[in-house]
């Protein structure tokens, strides 16, 4: 039976590597290589984003210039690991700023809150929102609302709606605007609140407090954010598509384009990783700039089989007139003031560069990254294949790996353009040529 290490939260960051080295047999110099990537004074700041921490993790922070989005331009950051993602934004962003840029509209900012509760009686007494609630819950909360409506946010609807499947449970769902926010603390906070106060209410309404007080099971915000979308599109016509062609015509491009999407929205096996491909781009701005990835992929992928089947989120339209129209619904609940977008040097840094936006400025940031690596990938795909600028870009991943040096790196480069690149044949290639007998000196 393995032993529990008992009390591990409470040990010092030193305790706890001790401990795990006593429990899991882990080299001597276990503490040396945590070390290594932990950083000077600030140190003290990260270790309190997260319980238990004993260095950091990095990933890199690249910037994909050239992007013209309603008519303004950016450079915008990326965190990814994952090669082709920048270089990918980058070349889409360059030819689509040609072309007018990166088209975008925010809709909606609302997020929702919901306190999940049973109920015995009967249902016909909640099926809408009793009258007085939403006044005597809005009231108190006043005190936690006050700043957030200073600022042109708070407490925006509430609706009262039964379970779907499971009889006597209902949710009081709460809309927010959080205005700069992300947001999160402050829903779920009024929603602590509401707590007591519903139960009031229903101790005090004549028509329903001879069936007893609610039983509340949760309040939570909830990350499907539908109304948080922003749609996006680019256009131009057919003929001015010839550079990102390759070998075929620019109508035949766009042709396999549009089909290649058109399948997306039909596969749902295909359309995870078309999407997939698409949230290369908004993750890593999503990153970048502190906000919560996690969240926002479960809201999209939500949205993306809003219609009970997993579908594309972009789509691709040829007119009659000749003309290429490419399109994404995207929801993304952002923000761009307090938690890790104030706290986090880096995500700082990334605001700074986008010049400071406002939450709906960056939702259209993340949603044209989104949208300029989906064009990308796409176009890789139906042209030269999707491995062929992705392993070229993997192969200086694949060097460093194999602990190439920079001469041997360089050889490798010339060596592998225009020859399929995998792990094995660049490890066989720096065997031969570590094997391969060095021409001595000149002779006299």
């Amino acid at each position: 039976m393995t032993q529990l290490i008992k009390g591990f939260s409470k040990l010092s960051r030193e305790e706890k590597i001790n401990q795990l080295i006593k429990h899991f047999g882990l080299p001597a110099d276990f503490p040396t290589r945590l070390e290594r990537y932990r950083i000077g004074e600030e140190q003290a700041l990260f270790d309190d984003f997260s319980e238990n921490t004993l260095t950091n993790f990095f990933l890199p922070f690249g910037v994909a210039p050239n992007f013209r989005i309603d008519g303004k331009s950016y450079v915008v950051p990326m965190v990814t690991e994952e090669s082709s993602v920048v270089a990918a934004a980058s070349r889409s962003a360059s030819f689509w700023a040609g072309h007018g840029g990166f088209k975008t509209t925010v809709h909606d900012t609302q997020k929702v809150g919901q306190i999940w509760f049973r109920w015995k009686g009967p249902t016909l007494l909640l099926s809408s929102l009793p009258e007085g609630l939403e006044p005597h819950l809005t009231q108190a909360v006043a005190s936690l609302t006050l700043n957030m409506e200073k600022r042109g946010g708070g407490i925006t609807r509430m609706q009262l709606l039964p379970s779907r499947g499971l009889p006597g449970i209902y949710q009081l769902q709460v809309n927010f605007n959080t205005v700069d926010s992300m947001g999160a603390n402050f829903i779920n906070s009024c929603l602590e609140e509401m707590k007591e106060p519903l139960l009031e209410f229903f101790a005090k309404d004549p028509r329903r407090s001879p069936f007893g007080q609610p039983e509340i099971i949760m309040a939570i915000l909830s990350n499907h954010t539908p109304e948080c979308l922003v749609t996006c599109s680019v256009e131009c016509p057919i003929d001015e598509l010839t550079p990102m062609a390759g070998n075929f015509s620019a109508l035949e491009f766009a042709q396999r384009f549009k089909t290649a999407v058109d399948i997306a929205l039909d596969d749902t096996s295909r359309a995870v990783t078309h999407n997939k491909g698409l949230l290369n781009g908004t993750d890593a701005v999503v990153l970048a700039t502190g906000n919560d990835f996690r969240a926002v992929e479960a809201g999209v992928h939500a949205f993306a089989a809003r219609d009970g089947r997993y579908r594309s989120l972009s789509r691709c339209t040829l007119t009659p007139e000749n003309h290429f129209l490419f399109e994404l619904a995207i929801p993304l609940a952002m923000g761009t003031v307090g938690g890790l977008t104030t706290l986090h040097p880096m995500a700082a840094l990334a605001l700074e560069l986008l010049g400071k936006p406002s939450a709906k400025e960056l939702m259209s940031i993340a949603a044209a990254a989104g949208m300029a690596n989906n064009f990308s990938a796409v176009t890789s795909l139906i042209t030269t294949g999707i491995q062929k600028g992705h392993m070229k870009l993997h192969l200086t991943n694949l060097l460093n790996a194999l602990e190439a040096s920079e001469t041997e790196k360089t050889n490798a480069l010339n060596y592998f353009q225009g020859k399929a690149i995998s792990a094995n044949a660049v490890r066989t290639f720096l065997n031969e040529s570590r094997n391969a007998p060095h021409p001595g000196p000149p002779s006299r």
